[in-house]
């Protein structure tokens, strides 16, 4: 799921929406799969999203705005969605760790859903989506046979939606707080990745077995455990 990289790779700045719908089930997310032969992360169920092309910035290059610009435009290209930067709410920035081959600095937008619109995926990149409750995707992760394949920054944003009942209740939960900023260290364990973030005790040294506070995520078998115990 990660290609390495023993030497340094570029960072790239891009953008991803994770977007949310009132439906009658409760809240629902919108998630994406990429198509299997897409070589970066084919196979993978993600929010949509993409690099920060040339003609999303603005002129004076304000970082922010161009990748709400992005943001809006790959919804529109991969599952021909029409949505304003205005409509964005920041959630949350990830930066890929370093040893990996592709690398990424990532803004992370809430956004609602506030009419009919109906998805339509590209068909290349992106081959299926689901709109699905965050609590019944986390439910089928746990599951080793389960049907969705994710990545940490994907899994940790579903976390962060699962305790809220509807579009307004998250959206003001994060218009009150400051975007999370992740920064993951990679540490290899037996069967997979301890990806060590900003609090935890060993995110210093890479040291996951002192004692101290606890912010990770284990990969492990292709099973994701995130733990906050800061």
């Amino acid at each position: 799921m990660i290609e390495f990289s023993e030497e340094k790779q570029p960072v790239y700045p891009a953008a991803t929406i994770v977007l949310v719908r009132d439906g009658e089930p409760g809240l629902e997310v919108l998630l994406v799969q990429r198509s299997e032969a897409v070589r970066h992360m084919g196979g993978m169920w993600v929010f949509p999203g993409g690099r920060v092309d040339d003609a999303d910035e603005p002129e004076d290059r304000n970082e922010l705005q161009a990748a709400l610009n992005a943001a809006v435009r790959e919804i529109d290209e991969e599952a021909g969605l029409v949505l304003t930067p205005q409509q964005l709410v920041p959630m949350s920035h990830w930066t890929t760790p370093e040893g990996a081959r592709r690398r990424f600095a990532t803004w992370f937008f809430l956004a609602t859903l506030e009419d009919d619109q109906q998805v339509k995926v590209d068909g290349g990149e992106i081959s299926h989506h689901e709109w699905r409750r965050p609590g019944d995707v986390l439910a089928a992760v746990a599951d080793p046979e389960n049907p969705f394949k994710l990545m940490p920054p994907t899994y940790i944003s579903l976390l962060d939606l699962i305790d809220h009942s509807d579009c307004d209740a998250v959206s003001a939960a994060l218009r009150e707080r400051e975007p999370i900023m992740f920064a993951p260290r990679m540490v290899m364990i037996e069967g997979g990745i301890c990806f060590l973030y900003a609090g935890d005790a060993g995110y210093e040294s890479m040291d996951i077995d002192g004692p101290g506070p606890r912010h990770r995520t284990y990969l492990v078998d292709e099973q994701l455990q995130y733990i906050r115990e800061l």
